[in-house]
């Protein structure tokens, strides 16, 4: 058992990290800064990014983001998604835990990297009505999607696999907000109410759209080049991601939750444990927030 965990342990660090054995650096630079950053221990951005569900988020916002098509033809003609996947999930996992637990300078640091990344990412899709539209990565429209996706991926897995959010859903919601205008994002909704309706209104007024290109992508995010020890485990991380979505989107994505012929899979409890296994192998506190705290620590900001 402790070295199916060990290789789990290494296989994982390479997952979401790049790095099998070594803290990547950029996480040691965390503990650097002048200030206790966006995000205070005990927020509700702690929380639910300090949590194993995140993991499935992960995979929800994946699967959401490809819905809309501007924002999928950035991804296929421009990412090397296909070529180097778990390069681009170790970035943006840098990303988000830099605006988590970061020095403000450093979350405003990694969001404009990001930025001058999507720069370049222009070009043409057609959109939900058939219309050929411009698009570029950093349209407020588009960052407005991404960062929505994001937001009710991670807050939905959270409230069925995590634990209690302070102050609640809310919360979570006005708190992230501030990562979007970071990135961007005009006006983020500072309430779960918000957000549903923000989300919505794409469904609603045929922004979204299913297709050949979603299909592939959907295909990619179910069966993904990972090493053999950890793909009984994403299966089960990708069907608690397909059940966790609402079934209109779950439709647009030719997706079903998992069923033994009529017969439903117990897919929340099989989530439970497998998140339970990924803790037992990782750690019971992140790299990133101990080197939060060793910041906040040094600036009497916390013990």
């Amino acid at each position: 058992m402790r070295n199916v965990l060990r290789e789990w342990q290494s296989e994982l660090k390479q997952t979401f990290t790049g790095t099998r054995d070594a803290v990547p650096e950029w996480v040691g630079r965390l503990a650097e800064g002048d200030d206790a950053g966006f995000h205070l221990p005990g927020s509700a951005v702690w929380a639910v990014h300090g949590g194993m569900p995140t993991i499935v988020a992960g995979i929800r916002a994946l699967l959401m983001q490809a819905l809309h098509p501007g924002a999928l033809a950035g991804v296929h003609d421009h990412s090397r998604f296909r070529e180097d996947p778990l390069g681009r999930l170790a970035g943006t996992i840098r990303w988000i835990f830099t605006v988590s637990y970061g020095s403000t300078g450093a979350a405003r640091a990694a969001s404009g990297w990001v930025l001058r990344l999507h720069e370049s990412v222009h070009g043409e899709y057609t959109d939900g009505h058939g219309m050929v539209r411009p698009y570029a990565a950093n349209d407020p429209e588009l960052l407005r999607w991404v960062h929505i996706a994001f937001t009710d991926a991670f807050l939905s897995a959270h409230k069925i696999w995590g634990g209690p959010i302070p102050g609640g859903p809310d919360a979570y919601v006005r708190e992230w907000a501030q990562a979007g205008t970071l990135m961007g994002v005009e006006a983020p909704p500072l309430s779960e109410a918000d957000m549903r309706r923000q989300l919505d209104r794409w469904y609603d007024d045929g922004e979204l759209a299913s297709g050949a290109k979603v299909a592939e992508t959907v295909a990619f995010i179910r069966d993904p080049p990972l090493h053999p020890a950890l793909r009984p485990g994403y299966r089960v991380l990708f069907a608690a991601a397909v059940a966790s979505l609402e079934p209109k989107y779950r439709e647009m994505l030719g997706l079903r939750t998992a069923r033994l012929g009529p017969i439903p899979l117990p897919v929340k409890l099989a989530t439970k444990i497998t998140l339970g296994v990924v803790h037992l192998a990782l750690g019971r506190v992140g790299p990133s927030e101990q080197a939060a705290r060793e910041r906040l620590r040094r600036l009497g900001f916390a013990g």
